[in-house]
């Protein structure tokens, strides 16, 4: 084998039956140990039955000092490329102004835009490196990556190449969705059905024409699209075989959850404010749930959305950073577990699959999140015992090894 991570206590394969309590699905495997070859796992069991020969001279061996093992977390939404700083806007909130109030004065995401289009893509890249590596150091190895800060044609294809760029300039896989429904551009403020035309008619053919985005997004609220604007992006996006995603409930309970069910959107992101009757449309559609805990909390825009009430409805509930510099400018992936745990009412094994096998199945990448033989040998090591710990360290990095297919790509 050309890796083997021993001496742990205890490989979690996430890779146990969906329903039914979440510890069940965690796979827990008593002092397990991993092996690889070819980026591929080919060792998951007992470190007591790794074959004879296994380990020999040419074998990289990872001591994991009894922490233990899991898959290489999914972040299944950010939106960590773009340009410029809201920190004056994080002081208004802290003042008392609400995320709506400081958009309507000028603010929120048309300020990022503002520096969003001035950046080159070269520029984006060299500003995206950094938030990727701290992604890296807490053990993610796969994000999904929005557009949705340049809001014009150009820009959003600057931003949908910087993404590209930067699947190729670091370790961190990314999966890029178009966000061109994200906000009505300000030139287009009195026209917005020409900006929908643009994004749906126009931009969304040239982007899966260039293979730029994997999937489609669309921010349905009272202050961005209506359900109609999304309806229309969704059937482009179905005639051209691209998966929709929707930020939906976050500001306002509006229906939106329901909207994702009715039209077959992979996820609902955010759900705050999301209804009963949201809730069990999700569970008869299958869409799953994506929280952003963290952007709660930095939002002020309470409540938290109720991730006990889907779980036990049946819903599949991710978790994931939404880092972004309006609402959650943060990479902390054990933050957003630990209030997932205190404020979303999630378990820890729970919060823990919120960012491993359910955050890929969100991405419409199953292969990802979960430890297989002969699946991708993406793997966080960690310097302690337990997952229990994640969240429980609240906001501390207890990530000790990053590999990605197979390879150490951060170490602390």
């Amino acid at each position: 084998m050309e890796l083997v991570v021993r001496n742990t206590s205890e490989v979690l394969t996430c890779d146990g039956p969906l329903e039914g309590p979440a510890e069940d699905t965690l796979g827990r495997v008593a002092r397990g140990a991993v092996g690889v070859t070819g980026g591929r796992v080919v060792f998951l069991g007992a470190e007591s039955e790794l074959p004879e020969g296994a380990i020999t001279s040419q074998t990289t061996v990872i001591d994991a000092r009894g922490g233990f093992v899991g898959p290489g977390f999914v972040d299944c939404h950010t939106h960590v490329v773009f340009a410029g700083d809201r920190s004056d806007e994080f002081e208004q909130r802290c003042q008392g102004k609400s995320y709506l109030e400081i958009a309507a004065a000028g603010g929120g995401i048309a300020r990022t835009v503002a520096a969003t289009r001035e950046a080159s893509q070269e520029q984006l890249v060299a500003l995206a490196l950094p938030r990727l590596t701290q992604l890296l150091a807490r053990g993610v190895t796969t994000a999904e990556v929005k557009s949705g800060y340049g809001l014009d044609a150009e820009a959003e294809l600057r931003t949908l190449r910087a993404i590209a760029a930067l699947s190729k300039a670091q370790p961190v896989e990314l999966v890029a969705t178009f966000l061109g429904l994200h906000a009505v551009p300000p030139e287009f403020k009195e026209r917005r059905e020409a900006w929908v035309r643009l994004c749906v008619d126009e931009l969304l053919p040239r982007i899966v024409g260039e293979q730029l985005a994997s999937a489609c997004d669309a921010f349905v609220e009272q202050s961005a699209f209506t359900h109609d604007e999304a309806r229309r992006l969704a059937a482009k996006a179905k005639a051209l075989g691209l998966p929709l995603r929707l930020h939906v409930d976050q500001l306002t309970a509006n229906g939106g959850a329901q909207l994702a069910a009715e039209l077959g959107a992979v996820s609902a992101d955010h759900l705050e404010q999301i209804s009963a009757a949201g809730i069990a449309a999700m569970k008869q559609r299958g869409t799953i749930a994506v929280l952003a805990p963290t952007s709660t909390l930095f939002a002020r825009a309470k409540p938290y959305a109720p991730g006990r009430a889907l779980r036990d409805a049946g819903v599949l509930v991710a978790l994931c950073t939404n880092c972004n510099p309006g609402s959650s400018n943060s990479e902390n992936v054990s933050l957003a577990m630990g209030l997932a745990c205190l404020e979303n009412g999630l378990t820890p094994a729970e919060a823990y699959l919120g960012f491993t096998r359910i955050g890929a199945l969100a991405l419409s990448r199953p292969e990802l999140g979960r430890l297989t033989v002969g699946g991708p040998a993406d793997l966080a090591i960690f310097g302690c015992a337990s997952y229990r710990t994640l969240p429980y360290h609240l906001g501390m990095n207890e990530v000790a090894h990053t590999i990605k297919a197979g390879r150490s790509v951060w170490c602390a």
